[in-house]
């Protein structure tokens, strides 16, 4: 199993971290050891004084594909989901500075929330999909899959090029903006079309 991230997918959370439009996707991978477990809280490590939320829609790949096609693409998810990449956003930074790769920053243990999905086929794809992440009752961020710079065919198009997509990976596509430090005792919760698919207890 694969956790492949999309980076800088939303313009404005681009803005918002003031870094440089990419012209093609950017991509990173967490490791399986990354996902935090069902009903367990995040506990905030010790390494890192300021992490992140970045909500973001999920894609469950259905189907082994490779140089996948545009057009076919939708051939190879049944389910869409919502989950969280939490990122150390002070370590990312200081890797940032030098030209390092994320990893430390966005793929440590408990770095990944996976929620629940739904099929496909209970939502309108050829409508635009909403989300939210919720902090403590209160909207925080607020994402709509038209305002993405690459939609999910074309994200599950360009991975394929690079890496065999095989049953079972999830791709994470992307967070809007509203990005913030999560604090103790903070509760996330996270709905795609109005349905909740995740509540996390941060420690």
């Amino acid at each position: 199993m694969k956790i492949i991230c999309i980076g800088r997918n939303y313009a404005k959370h681009i803005e918002e971290l003031q870094n440089e439009r990419p012209t093609e996707p950017v991509i990173f991978l967490k490791p399986d050891s990354s996902i935090l477990l069902k009903q367990h809280p995040f506990v905030i490590p010790e390494f890192s004084n300021d992490v992140h939320h970045e909500v973001e829609l999920l894609v469950k790949i259905s189907k082994i594909g490779k140089y996948i096609e545009p057009q076919f693409a939708h051939k190879y998810y049944d389910e869409i989901g919502l989950g969280i990449d939490f990122t150390a956003r002070d370590v990312q930074e200081q890797l940032k500075a030098k030209g390092l790769p994320w990893e430390k920053a966005k793929a440590f243990d408990g770095a990944t929330v996976i929620g629940d999905f739904i099929s496909k086929k209970n939502v309108d794809l050829s409508k635009n999909i909403t989300f939210e992440l919720h902090s403590n009752g209160k909207v925080v961020q607020k994402g709509n899959t038209d305002h993405m710079l690459w939609k999910i065919d074309e994200i599950i198009s360009y991975v394929s090029q690079y890496f065999t997509l095989k049953i079972g990976d999830i791709i994470f596509t992307g967070t809007p903006e509203g990005v913030a430090k999560v604090q103790p005792n903070d509760i996330l919760e996270g709905y795609l079309e109005n349905q909740k698919m995740f509540r996390i207890q941060v420690k």
